[in-house]
């Protein structure tokens, strides 16, 4: 019922990318295991644990690992651009820690072709698809952290990203950043984003959020997480305003 590794690839190289040897290699094994294969088969984590469960997928190192980028990036963005205000810092940071970033890492240290989903995902196309790698990205910080802390997350997230802090562009603005900037310059109040909806499978849900501005009808947005669906929405409602924003 796996879709495992491809053929020669083993998560011990998948180690070697990411400059480390864990101490609990079963945390990386759950940083690329994805949730349709909940319920399909027993991670060796899960198996520790009685068999109970149906494993455990990368979502809960996800969640870890965005929060670790998050740190690890806004401390670089501080030393790096000591006279830079709170703004230009904060658009900074917004770019280099969405997934789009994140993507790019993903497909330097060959990510996806670690990961371990359903068939049916896989056929589907979830090797390549950018919010998977961008989310197993996050897990894989995560299981980084977990294993041997701050230090050893630092060093690789610096390394990946490296190129792209370096980069002399100015920094994109994301649709929610942008929104939000565009509202305050017209002396409204802060956006406000509403889940209104969530359907589908757990491992395949789709999010509805409606975001809205003083003085304007809402608009909804949909995706794969509530994130995403409120980008969506953010975008939806600066295009019809004249804004257009590369997300």
């Amino acid at each position: 019922m796996t879709d495992g590794p491809g053929e020669g690839l083993d998560l011990a190289a998948l180690a070697r990318a990411l400059g480390h040897e864990f101490a609990d290699p079963s945390l990386l094994e759950d940083a690329v295991t994805h949730p349709s294969l909940m319920g399909l088969e027993r991670t060796p984590r899960a198996a520790r644990r009685g068999g109970r469960g149906p494993g455990i997928a990368y979502e809960r190192l996800e969640f870890l690992g965005d929060r670790v980028v998050g740190l690890i990036v806004a401390e670089w963005l501080l030393e790096r651009y000591p006279e830079e205000r709170e703004g230009a810092l904060a658009k900074r940071h917004a770019s280099l820690v969405r997934r789009e970033s994140l993507g790019r890492v993903a497909d330097r240290i060959g990510l996806g072709a670690y990961l371990r989903m359903s068939p049916a995902e896989a056929q589907s196309g979830g090797r390549g698809n950018r919010t998977i790698l961008g989310d197993a990205c996050e897990a894989v910080i995560g299981a980084l952290y977990l294993d041997a802390g701050l230090d050893a997350a630092t060093r690789f997230v610096r390394g990946a990203l490296a190129e792209q802090i370096d980069k002399p562009t100015p920094p994109p603005l994301d649709s929610k950043t942008a929104l939000q900037e565009w509202a305050q310059g017209r002396g409204k109040p802060l956006p406000s984003y509403e889940l209104i909806d969530q359907s589908g499978p757990a491992h395949e849900p789709v999010f509805v959020v409606a975001v809205r501005v003083e003085g304007m009808d809402p608009v909804t947005g949909s995706g794969s997480s509530k994130r995403v669906a409120e980008k969506k929405a953010a975008s939806a409602l600066l295009s019809q305003v004249g804004v257009q924003v590369d997300d």
